[in-house]
């Protein structure tokens, strides 16, 4: 009886938190779609970069607060958990919520790579049970030449014909920014209920950061994702999922020990890492020999999330 009452505060923190997430980030594609037709940015870019980062706000306020507070299994749980859940479960229903999407094979087989390559570091640097100030620079470094490289000349007919003037750009920005922020206060919000629920309920915060609080924590990108498909802002839609899996590798783990390195589960950081990687590569692989994204790829991407409860849990 005690611990369900101690669970009432967490769940009613759990539910508020992912409410107000979704009706922010609602905001935020909408703003986003129109600024990405105002300027000579192709859609795809500023879905990677700037909407990508936007919907990693809570990971990234995850990343910093666990850190700081000595909890580094709930940053690398949470964050590899994200990479892995946007990559599988997120990316697996855009199809079936948007209908079938013509990809990119070099660009998505680019940032698979990218993503794969980052987690591998990853996994190398949190072998020895730990993550230094050194070892959070290399990932936030990955993540800027990923970044940098992402932003290089714009292909020629990618950007939208509406433009906008400067002053409504500006406007457009400071919304997006805003409906960003409101995003990640929301869902740290719900990630704190999620952690006390666990320590009520004696499950280890790797676990529940890498299945709970990803979940969590992705509901952002799954919101703006597909209400960027049905506004038929594809590009938007596949920048954000795949942008947002990179940044949970790279910027989303280092951040937060960059400010204060704190020691992980090495055995369980090693495995959900090299999960993901396997599981990213997979995407990657499908989507860039198909270029195309529909159902037939859509639910086994959504399968190959299901495995990471197998493999995790038993550990």
């Amino acid at each position: 009886m005690n611990s369900i009452i101690d669970a009432i505060i967490p769940i009613g923190a759990v539910v508020v938190g992912f409410l107000i997430s979704v009706l922010a980030s609602r905001r935020a594609v909408t703003h986003t779609a129109d600024l990405a037709a105002g300027t000579s940015i192709p859609p795809f870019v500023v879905g990677f970069t700037l909407l990508a980062i936007g919907t990693d706000l809570p990971e990234i306020a995850n990343s910093i607060v666990s850190s700081v507070s000595g909890h580094g299994d709930l940053n690398v749980g949470d964050s590899v958990g994200s990479a892995a859940t946007q990559a599988t479960l997120v990316l697996g229903l855009l199809p079936i919520v948007g209908g079938a999407l013509t990809l990119s094979k070099t660009r998505v087989l680019r940032i698979g790579i990218g993503t794969v390559f980052a987690l591998l570091i990853g996994t190398a640097l949190m072998m020895d049970g730990d993550i230094t100030r050194f070892d959070a620079l290399v990932l936030c470094s990955a993540f800027i030449i990923g970044i940098a490289i992402t932003w290089g000349p714009p292909p020629e007919g990618t950007q939208m014909e509406l433009s906008l003037e400067t002053a409504r750009k500006l406007k457009k920005t400071g919304m997006v920014l805003l409906a960003l922020a409101v995003v990640g206060g929301a869902t740290t919000l719900a990630v704190w209920g999620l952690t006390r629920l666990s320590a009520t309920l004696s499950i280890p915060e790797y676990i529940v950061a890498f299945f709970l609080a990803s979940i969590g924590t992705s509901l952002p990108e799954l919101v703006v994702t597909t209400t960027a498909m049905r506004r038929k802002q594809t590009e938007l839609a596949i920048g954000d999922a795949l942008g947002a899996s990179f940044i949970d590798s790279t910027l989303s783990i280092g951040i937060g020990p960059l400010i204060a390195p704190v020691a992980v589960t090495a055995s369980l950081a090693v495995v959900g890492s090299l999960a993901a990687a396997t599981a990213i590569g997979l995407v990657a692989l499908v989507l860039a020999v198909r270029g195309r994204h529909t159902w037939a790829s859509g639910i086994p991407f959504i399968l190959l999330y299901v495995v990471f409860y197998v493999v995790l849990l038993n550990v």
